[in-house]
């Protein structure tokens, strides 16, 4: 870091530390140690808090000021783990870009340990960027750009409302790491989930054949995720029948609001249904609905409007490592998984059905929703419009100012004219309209921009750009907000991501 800056959200805390650190369970470890192995962080040179999600923090009851002294920050770099027990990095497998990986598992990450919030739910507290662990396939370090990504999107998709990783903090470890030939500032994230057992954790323990695993596996994420599943007559049919669900509705948030995962292998989706891992990802400006940005996808599988048929893939996956739990024969188990994945579809309809009529508007119950959302998708592809420009400047139009929305196209539209006389035959509400689409998402170049500034040693950006993040609904006033409810600049060249994280 090239100059030194003040955390964006640690201002004003006491410089007094409480006497002890936060106490963590160790649910994960305890129960499957065939699932874990035992991390020792690299001790860092000169750690310096660069953000602390204070929100997190107090949810957790972790003392944000502890958190901001010298032992907390060694803390949140998993230097400092309590009672001599280590972190463990977490061993899963699975499906990358369709082909079966049987081994992969934590190779610069590491759970911390579980914390229970003040609601009582368990959390895991996980660390990532802290070197190697027997799991690494590179170095394991992780460096800042990426690390405050991962923060930035994670905090920006839960003000959206999409259920995500939580991040805790990032520390600058005050070591230069090479990438590609450059030498950049490294860094350690924390963060937090409802759990960190993925899909291909479940794939791991199959390819084992051990079935008494797999059992006490899906018996830790029922009382964990789903305890309702726990009284079912077939207790893990329901489990499967609960992940569809949920991994339903979070697709069709995704979808809502132009989001682009990027990577979604069935080792980066959680049996809890959470979204995890920013390094690919990346929001839409001009509607495009085979839009992807990773680097690393050659053809486009994790797209945009690939996303829901990835996802029921996914779930199929899932469901043939659960097999052997759903019925007494494998072949009849096949059979149930098979049924309960496809109800993903349904399911997945019902859920982007909801999320596209609050988006234009429209009262439970209105007619045609589906169908009028389809046909404005089309116009919005046709004349490459901003996604999420066009579905905020509705409200206006909804007032009865179709000024906005339509100079979003160039020229005279008729096809545009008789959807409008469509939508505002359903007496759209402007309010709700408001209140679900939008004016400030992290879009692609100010996300760019502002990891550049940090990288740089300028954490102002990525402060001013989080601030607005977490409050995305709310319209600012001044012409110093403008730029941020805008796509990149024509002549931008296409945005590339990479799996930094």
């Amino acid at each position: 870091m090239t100059k030194d800056a003040a955390s964006p959200t640690t201002t004003g805390l006491a410089p007094q530390r409480p006497a002890e650190p936060p106490r963590l369970e160790r649910h994960w470890a305890d129960s499957f140690p065939e699932l874990s192995r035992p991390v020792a962080p690299v001790r860092t040179v000169a750690p310096r808090l660069l953000v602390l999600g204070e929100e997190v923090a107090r949810d957790l009851d972790f003392d944000p000021a502890y958190l901001a002294s010298a032992e907390g920050v060694r803390f949140l770099t998993g230097e400092s783990f309590p009672d001599d027990r280590p972190p463990v990095a977490q061993v899963y497998a699975g499906h990358q870009w369709g082909v079966f990986t049987p081994i992969l598992g934590d190779g610069r990450a590491a759970l911390l340990g579980e914390h229970r919030d003040r609601r009582g739910r368990l959390r895991d507290v996980h660390l990532k960027g802290i070197g190697p662990t027997p799991l690494s396939r590179v170095d394991g370090y992780a460096v800042v750009g990426p690390m405050l990504r991962e923060f930035l999107m994670g905090e920006a998709l839960h003000a959206l409302g999409v259920p995500t990783t939580r991040m805790l903090a990032v520390v600058a470890t005050g070591r230069l790491r090479e990438r590609d030939g450059t030498a950049l500032p490294g860094a350690v994230l924390a963060r937090t989930a409802a759990s960190h057992v993925r899909f291909g954790s479940f794939e791991y323990v199959r390819a084992q054949g051990d079935e008494a695993l797999l059992r006490r596996l899906a018996d830790h994420v029922i009382a964990r995720h789903h305890p309702q599943a726990v009284g079912a007559r077939h207790p893990y049919r329901a489990l499967l029948e609960e992940v569809v669900g949920a991994v339903a509705a979070l697709t069709a948030h995704w979808m809502r609001l132009g989001f682009v995962h990027g990577v979604l292998s069935t080792d980066n989706v959680l049996v809890a249904a959470e979204t995890i891992d920013y390094g690919p990802c990346a929001f839409l400006d001009t509607y495009e609905p085979g839009a992807f940005f990773s680097s690393i996808d050659r053809v486009g599988r994790y797209a945009y409007d690939r996303q829901p048929s990835i996802m029921r893939w996914n779930l199929e996956r899932l469901g043939e490592a659960l097999t052997p739990l759903l019925a007494d024969d494998l072949a009849a188990g096949e059979e149930v998984a098979t049924e309960i994945v496809a109800g993903f579809d349904a399911e997945y309809r019902r859920r982007r059905a909801d999320a596209f009529r609050a988006k234009l508007g429209l009262a439970r119950g209105a007619a045609g929703v589906d169908e009028l959302a389809d046909d404005v998708l089309v116009l919005l592809a046709e004349h490459r419009v901003d996604f999420t420009g066009f579905w905020r400047d509705l409200a206006t139009a909804a007032e009865g100012d179709e000024g906005a929305v339509r100079a979003r196209f160039l020229g005279p539209v008729p096809e545009l004219d008789a959807w409008l006389r469509r939508w505002r035959a359903l007496a759209p509400d402007a309010a709700l309209i408001r209140a679900v689409n939008p004016r400030y998402i992290a879009r692609n170049h100010l996300v760019e921009e502002a990891l550049q500034a940090a990288t740089d040693g300028d954490l102002g950006p990525f402060a001013h750009l989080l601030e607005l993040l977490r409050d995305p609904f709310t319209e600012r006033t001044g012409s110093e907000y403008r730029r941020f409810g805008w796509p990149a600049p024509d002549g931008t060249p296409r945005h590339r991501t990479f799996c930094g994280t």
